[in-house]
């Protein structure tokens, strides 16, 4: 078995229980899935150590994820929407994540995704793992293209928090039964607005503000985490 966590995490009363109803709540991309979907369309469109460079600094808290975003994006205008075809063929769940979907399940937990990334993604997604929430961006396209826009207001790190706030009001689940998982800075007002919130192979930011820290990319391990 492998190492759960890097920063211990001193379990009281109060971390969430298996044996109750809970909400988990992660992130997307390199998290969920092991790639970063905008990385992926990037190099589709031939700029993608740019695109690249700008994730990078933007999950690290350098800059700030909403004007990241829209430059990430400008960047594929032009590009044919079949490209979204192309890059999921390309994607793979983390290891253990449908397996720690599933467990959830089974004890009578929902499991939900916030994501920086897009619903021509993320849709598919979360048909295949099966879960009970989840919102993304929306690109804008025209004639069969992207315009190179998003549609509407960004999902943001505030997005985040909100949604599992309504999430377990709307799923009837206690605060005190609530999980976040995330690996970037703008998960960090979720990670740290969960009961238990949890830094997967994280930036330091984000190790600093979480419970507790996984540095092997198997989900499973988020179980360990929990009481029985």
């Amino acid at each position: 078995m492998h190492e759960q966590n890097s920063k211990a995490l001193n379990a009281t009363l109060d971390t969430p229980t298996l044996s109750r109803p809970g909400l988990l709540v992660m992130d997307v991309d390199s998290t969920l899935i092991d790639e970063e979907v905008i990385d992926q369309l990037g190099r589709e469109a031939g700029v993608g150590e740019r695109i690249a460079d700008i994730t990078a600094r933007t999950m690290a808290g350098e800059l700030d994820f909403c004007q990241a975003l829209r430059a990430r994006v400008a960047l594929l205008k032009g590009m044919d929407v079949a490209v979204f075809d192309t890059v999921y063929a390309t994607l793979h769940f983390t290891t253990g994540a449908l397996a720690l979907i599933e467990t959830l399940h089974q004890h009578g937990w929902k499991v939900g995704v916030v994501s920086g990334g897009f619903h021509e993604t993320v849709d598919r997604l979360a048909q295949e793992a099966q879960l009970d929430h989840w919102i993304a961006n929306r690109l804008a396209a025209s004639e069969g293209r992207l315009t190179g826009e998003v549609v509407g207001d960004i999902v943001c790190r505030t997005t985040k928090e909100q949604a599992l706030r309504t999430w377990a009001q709307e799923d009837g689940i206690a605060a005190a039964q609530t999980v976040a998982v995330g690996d970037g800075a703008n998960d960090i007002p979720m990670i740290q607005r969960a009961a238990l919130g949890v830094a997967f192979c994280a930036k330091p930011a984000v190790r600093e503000a979480a419970d507790a820290a996984i540095d092997t990319r198997d989900l499973r391990l988020v179980l360990g985490l929990l009481r029985d």
